[in-house]
């Protein structure tokens, strides 16, 4: 079971907001009332992961929502599990990450994206940043 980290609930309740603006400054659109009851609850508990089998269907439907506008793979064209390596050179996902992609969870590839961006040790994040800026703007006009 994956859990989606807190930053995710904030950036989805941060969308929300966006396309769904509070017309009174005080009342919450549903999908936003759904999210922030979970980041409330992962709050007071002081954890930083909501599970992703167990989140509220409602507030699990507005983060998913979040969630399908963002890059699916961070992969760049340059896979060098390809050739060998344990870890991506490009991507910085693991050997098994690149396998099993297609049949993670959202919550599961979150995590990954997660992982990968707080090493930022793979060239998507320093060689060959300006074409996973391009690959995540095509991916952004979908």
């Amino acid at each position: 079971m994956a859990g989606i980290h807190i930053t995710d609930i904030e950036a989805a309740i941060n969308f929300w907001r966006g396309r769904k603006p509070s017309p009174d400054g005080v009342s919450l659109a549903p999908e936003i009332r759904a999210l922030a009851e979970v980041y409330a609850l992962l709050v007071f508990h002081h954890e930083s992961e909501a599970d992703e089998d167990s989140m509220p269907r409602k507030a699990h439907a507005a983060w998913k929502a979040w969630y399908d506008t963002t890059p699916d793979t961070p992969c760049i064209a340059i896979c060098s599990t390809s050739q060998g390596d344990d870890v991506c050179k490009g991507c910085g996902r693991s050997f098994d990450e690149v396998q099993h992609w297609p049949a993670m969870t959202p919550g599961e590839k979150r995590a990954t994206w997660r992982r990968i961006t707080l090493e930022a040790s793979a060239w998507r994040f320093n060689t060959y940043a300006e074409r996973a800026a391009e690959a995540n703007s095509v991916g952004a006009d979908k």
